[in-house]
């Protein structure tokens, strides 16, 4: 199991640590998930999340070698900034979602799940970096403004830029992105500063929150997690995500059957699901109207600001479903009634009222 820069600091905090894509890391501390995940929709919190990997590519030639091996077109973009993009497989699927960090004309900081980080060397070259560094996320409506006390340049980052600041003489990256569905930035400083970076901005106010918090805000933002809503079989059509496809570039990996499922349209489509109370909804629950099966839930739990049971699932195309629809899912068996509503699941819209 690997350590993350900050495990010693997580332990001293009293979190419980949890196996997580190959890594130990922090899933709750003494005040809890719920406390946490309420911190960040309303001041400040801070995420140990290092176990993203960083794969570095670099040279004349990474331009155009990542063009052909994600999805995404790095035209949209430019150095000094970042894009979301997929590492497609030769059926269209999913292999992993990944963040890239233009950080140079000629070096890509390539950002891929936990799990997944020896795969994306092995389908796009580069040298994984990981071990250099940790990255910690601050989010929250006030983490630009409690961060910009400690590191002011790092505060001003834009919205999925990125830009150099310095910590302790060092330099160090950020970048304006997150996973919360709030403000905030991406902090990668060298792991030996780590435990000091994350006591200064914890004595701001900002509370440390661990992936336990982390999956109910993205799940609340209607965010894919990988394996989840994003996988084997799922492609970004079905997931909602046709944005993440350049279809105006060249070719790419998994593009023919992309354009294939892109003339015929998605089987099935990721919508989001609220309960009519507050029973956590959970993964696997069948997804039926009228009492036919048209889906299943790929992620659930109970939302803290909705103060019900809240899920992402996909639903048959043919179901011909609206938002606002009553669906029951079957869970535990169980029925339990909720209704159709498309994401993000939180703030609540006044017509999902």
């Amino acid at each position: 199991m690997k350590e993350s820069p900050l495990h010693a600091t997580h332990v001293a905090l009293g979190a419980k640590m949890v196996p997580f894509g190959g890594w130990d890391m922090p899933l709750a501390y003494p005040w809890g998930t719920v406390a946490e995940h309420r911190a960040c929709r309303e001041s400040a919190v801070l995420f140990d999340v290092s176990h993203l990997g960083t794969v570095r590519v670099e040279g004349p030639s990474a331009f155009e070698h990542l063009q052909r091996s994600l999805s995404n077109d790095l035209r949209r973009i430019g150095p000094g900034r970042a894009q979301y993009t997929h590492l497609l497989d030769d059926t269209g699927a999913v292999a992993d979602d990944i963040i890239v960090w233009w950080v140079s004309q000629e070096r890509f900081d390539v950002m891929p799940n936990a799990s997944n980080t020896s795969r994306v060397v092995a389908a796009i070259g580069g040298v994984d970096v990981t071990g250099e560094r940790a990255i910690i996320a601050i989010q929250g409506p006030l983490a630009r403004t409690r961060l910009a006390t400690i590191a002011p340049a790092a505060a001003t980052v834009h919205r999925f830029a990125v830009a150099s600041f310095e910590w302790e003489g060092v330099e160090c990256l950020v970048a304006g992105t997150g996973y919360t569905g709030e403000e905030g930035v991406e902090c990668a400083v060298p792991a030996a500063l780590a435990e000091n970076f994350w006591a200064a901005v914890a004595a701001t106010g900002v509370t440390p929150a661990g992936l336990g918090a982390r999956d109910t805000l993205r799940l609340e933002a209607g965010l894919p997690l990988h394996g989840h809503e994003l996988g084997f079989g799922i492609t970004p059509l079905q997931a909602g995500l046709g944005w993440v496809v350049g279809w105006d570039k060249g070719d790419f990996i998994g593009r023919a059957a992309l354009e294939e499922e892109k003339a015929v349209g998605p089987a099935r489509r990721l919508r989001g699901f609220v309960a009519e109370g507050r029973q956590p909804l959970r993964e696997g629950a069948e997804i039926q109207v009228g009492g036919h099966t048209v889906g299943s839930l790929t992620s659930g739990n109970f939302s803290p600001m909705r103060e019900r049971g809240i899920g992402l699932g996909f639903v048959d195309a043919d179901a011909a479903l609206l938002d606002g629809d009553a669906v029951t899912l079957i869970q535990r068996g169980r029925d339990v009634g909720a209704n159709l509503v498309r994401p993000p699941l939180w703030p609540v819209r006044d017509e999902d009222e």
